[in-house]
């Protein structure tokens, strides 16, 4: 089930966040690390309304956060439509999750969050080195608008977009 995060869940979402740095390390990918995202930060979005969690009899499959902040290197991007967008940034499955539709399933409901707010249309980016993010959003109909340098990292950032359909 999916739900709005709470406080409560900050310890499990970090737990999720450790074994995907990890992971991130082996394959050379640096979009996250040591330094981000920090529980910090989920708190920020929690606070903020925009942090979900998809759980199974109180164990946490995985999360998303949804909202409207685009950063300032999405102006550059070449995007199908200047209208409203909803964002998903932050998102990670539990590896004992995965390859169970669990990611498809936080991307769906981005989709009807965005529709059920008025919204046709989502962007989103993850880290050039970050395949299995890249893939799921390609999976889940979105398109490549461009790519950017994004905080600091030396690997490029890919931009991607998706136009809702009722």
């Amino acid at each position: 089930m999916i739900r709005k995060a709470n406080l409560n869940d900050v310890d499990g979402i970090m737990d999720i966040v450790n074994q995907i740095v990890v992971e991130m390390k082996e394959s050379n990918n640096t979009q996250w690390d040591e330094n981000y995202p920090k529980a910090e930060n989920f708190k920020q979005d929690i606070e903020e309304g925009s942090l979900y969690v998809d759980e199974f009899e109180g164990d946490l499959i995985g999360f998303i956060c949804i909202n409207d902040v685009q950063p300032d290197e999405y102006k550059e991007m070449n995007w199908i439509s200047d209208e409203d967008a909803l964002v998903i940034h932050r998102m990670g499955i539990n590896p004992k999750y995965r390859r169970q539709g669990k990611a498809k399933n936080l991307i769906r409901y981005a989709e009807n969050l965005a529709m059920d707010n008025g919204i046709m249309y989502l962007k989103t980016d993850t880290n050039s080195m970050n395949i299995k993010m890249y893939n799921l959003f390609k999976k889940c109909g979105f398109r490549f608008a461009g790519q950017m340098e994004f905080m600091g990292k030396t690997d490029v950032f890919y931009c991607y977009d998706i136009k809702l359909d009722v």
